[in-house]
């Protein structure tokens, strides 16, 4: 099996096929991660609910927390206007970011200047 063609279709790619995911704790909207899916990533994700991203680093697939423990159980997935960013809506157990921190958006905040 593959990704639906309707939906593969839609998809806005990088050069090297991939397309950015934001993950987002389904319900308190908090942003938990940016990772990267290719197709077979996302119909993966589709099929399973267990989030499954395209490492980079790695050059290989893997599921959020198969060897973690910490793992993101899939509410929802929805395709930006563009269709060059896919967001997922997760159930995160545990944490979410590599460092062990919730999300990995809260460890350097950075300074606005006032409007």
């Amino acid at each position: 099996m593959s990704l639906d063609l309707a939906i593969a279709a839609r998809l806005k790619r990088t050069a090297d096929g991939l397309v950015p995911a934001i993950v987002q704790q389904y319900d308190t909207g908090e942003v938990l991660m940016l990772a990267w899916m290719n197709d077979e990533a996302l119909h993966r994700t589709l099929t399973t609910g267990r989030a499954t991203y395209w490492s980079r680093s790695r050059a290989s697939y893997w599921v959020k927390g198969e060897t973690s423990g910490h793992a993101q159980h899939v509410k929802s997935v929805a395709l930006d206007c563009d269709g060059d960013t896919i967001l997922l809506k997760v159930d995160q157990v545990g944490a979410a970011c590599h460092t062990g921190d919730r999300t990995c958006f809260d460890a350097d905040e950075l300074t606005v200047a006032p409007a």
